[in-house]
């Protein structure tokens, strides 16, 4: 999916898990097979344990630090909710040829909104509002944005956009999704920081039967604006349920236009970068985008 992706065989997490964790040595390991992770090969070990090794080189101590916050995020929000969460287990060093640090956290069973569509589901849309209002509810502890990514100032966003929609004029209707964002990015922002998932896209959303029973990746929970998880609301959900996440949530309209914007932030990334490598999730992009559209 990246053109300086790292490779990661069943021997090479075999031989790490060996070296580094000997009470995991008899569990098998096995490949996650996943259109939905991007940036992590993930393995199981044995029935109970996922570890994940990520795809894109860079700086082995940058990127040490960056599990052990996600380490600290995925405590912070272990059992804050009634919804499933992953949490950590132990952090890897590089070795066996593998050149980065990696991590290992409880693996959760169940079905990714990729497979099981809860769009349709009105009791799904409500579970995900108490999921969303439970992670706000956190308290900061006098953190803010850390400036990183979506969830800041919606302007900071437009040198991603551009570059968009530059590689986006083959498949999509560019001149359209210029001016959707013109009105987006002057959107202004009034609401303080609230902690956040950062990244309810469907892979990240297990369903049993169209309820949410978990949520995945939650390693990006911080402080950033509250409308950042509405994202949410367009990747997920069709019209009727997406009408039932705001009314138990209680956006106002800014709030709301801001969860569309970051939505489409999000979306736009998805289609031209993944259209070759990911398919699925350049489908994503595309839904998304057709349902802001359509509002």
């Amino acid at each position: 999916m990246h053109d300086d992706q790292l490779e990661v065989t069943p021997e090479i997490v075999r031989s790490l898990v060996d070296d580094q964790f000997p009470q995991w040595r008899t569990s098998p390991i096995k490949p996650v097979v996943s259109s939905e992770g991007t940036v992590n090969a993930i393995f199981r070990i044995g029935e109970d344990l996922a570890a994940r090794f990520p795809l894109v080189p860079g700086d082995p101590a940058e990127i040490g630090r960056d599990l052990r916050a996600e380490a600290d995020a995925s405590a912070e929000l272990a059992g804050r909710t009634r919804f499933r969460t992953p949490e950590p287990v132990a952090l890897g060093e590089p070795g066996a040829g593998y050149p980065l640090p990696w991590s290992v956290q409880t693996w959760l069973p169940g079905t990714v909104a990729t497979v099981e569509d809860p769009g349709e589901s009105t009791g799904f849309a409500e579970d995900l509002a108490e999921f969303i209002a439970g992670v706000r509810s956190i308290d900061t502890r006098g953190r803010t944005f850390s400036g990183s990514g979506r969830g800041g100032d919606l302007k900071k966003a437009d040198g991603w956009l551009d570059f968009c929609f530059d590689r986006s004029v083959r498949i999509l209707d560019v001149p359209q999704l210029r001016a959707m964002w013109t009105e987006f990015r002057e959107l202004p922002r009034t609401a303080p920081d609230a902690m956040t998932h950062g990244d309810l896209i469907p892979g990240n959303v297990l369903v049993d039967d169209g309820r949410l029973t978990g949520v995945l990746d939650v390693g990006g929970l911080g402080p950033a604006d509250p409308a950042l998880d509405l994202v949410s609301a367009w990747h997920l959900l069709e019209a009727g349920p997406r009408k039932v996440l705001r009314e138990r949530l209680g956006e106002d309209d800014l709030a709301w236009e801001r969860g569309r914007a970051w939505a489409f932030a999000q979306a736009m990334g998805l289609p031209w970068y993944y259209a070759d490598t990911n398919p699925p999730m350049a489908r994503l992009g595309l839904r998304t985008l057709d349902r802001l559209t359509r509002q």
